[in-house]
């Protein structure tokens, strides 16, 4: 059996004797099935198409995990490094002996955890690679795996995977949508790590929040608010988003404050966030 990989989200599905005829994360309404139809891969025909993963340091600590060619809708993860393991944020749906080399030369993984399900990827196969490093998936979104293993770990609210790395569940695009605060980040001005949840737009001095990026459905005011609530407690001046261009360098709370109040006042909203 084999474990085919959705060509358009490129979440890795359970093994199968044959392809699936469905991929249930893109027959949601926050994701689209391809024109042409539901297509597969496999992590052996990516290999055989000369993908490979991309290893790039973004700052101290940090590094960016991409695939090459582009594979899915060409988000990259991101590996936090730290005294206390290695925390993988996010995940793409290839890997390679090569990243597992560089990776494990760098302490390896002690864990994975995400923004959303979009960015599921290969999941178990990295948790595999790594000796079953736990994957930490919110309560709320468990029902969108579509690989089951032991290492799934279910969390809710927050939950520490070391010392000031910290998993915060925000809701909105997802209700278990959730965001990475790294206190170290940006020389000790921390960091916050955000995929889709809040997501950082091209003019990157801003991010926005939707139900739905491709089909561009909304999310109602008390989201907006509540996202924004979810992240206040905690200190960050830079926002990494999904892809290697979506980065808001410094400022990031007042990022995340003056975008959401501009997204009320063009949904109608009271701009106030409270």
């Amino acid at each position: 059996m084999r474990s085919y990989i959705c060509t358009t989200c490129a979440v890795q599905q359970a093994p199968s004797e044959a392809p699936p005829k469905h991929c249930p994360i893109c027959e949601d309404e926050r994701q689209y099935v391809r024109q042409g139809g539901q297509a597969w891969t496999t992590i052996e025909e990516l290999r055989l198409m000369e993908h490979r993963i991309e290893l790039r340091e973004l700052e101290p600590g940090l590094v960016g995990v991409g695939v090459t060619p582009s594979l899915g809708i060409g988000q990259r993860a991101l590996l936090v490094r730290t005294a206390n393991g290695n925390v993988l944020w996010d995940c793409v749906g290839y890997i390679d002996d090569e990243a597992i080399a560089a990776i494990r030369a760098q302490g390896g993984i002690s864990g994975i955890a995400f923004s959303h399900p979009h960015f599921y990827g290969a999941m178990v196969e990295w948790s595999h690679a790594f000796g079953g490093a736990p994957i930490y998936v919110p309560a709320a979104d468990r029902e969108w795996v579509q690989r089951d293993d032991p290492a799934i770990v279910t969390w809710r609210g927050t939950r520490e995977l070391a010392p000031g790395v910290t998993l915060v569940q925000c809701g909105g695009h997802f209700d278990g949508s959730a965001v990475l605060h790294w206190a170290a980040g940006a020389s000790g001005r921390g960091a916050l790590l955000v995929g889709d949840t809040i997501t950082v737009v091209p003019d990157v001095r801003f991010v926005s929040f939707m139900r739905s990026y491709p089909n561009l459905i909304p999310l109602p005011a008390d989201e907006i608010r509540r996202i924004v609530a979810r992240v206040r407690p905690y200190h960050f001046d830079r926002i990494y988003g999904g892809w290697w261009d979506r980065v808001v360098r410094s400022g990031g709370i007042g990022a995340v404050e003056k975008s959401a109040e501009r997204y009320l006042r063009w949904v109608g909203a009271d701009p106030r966030l409270g």
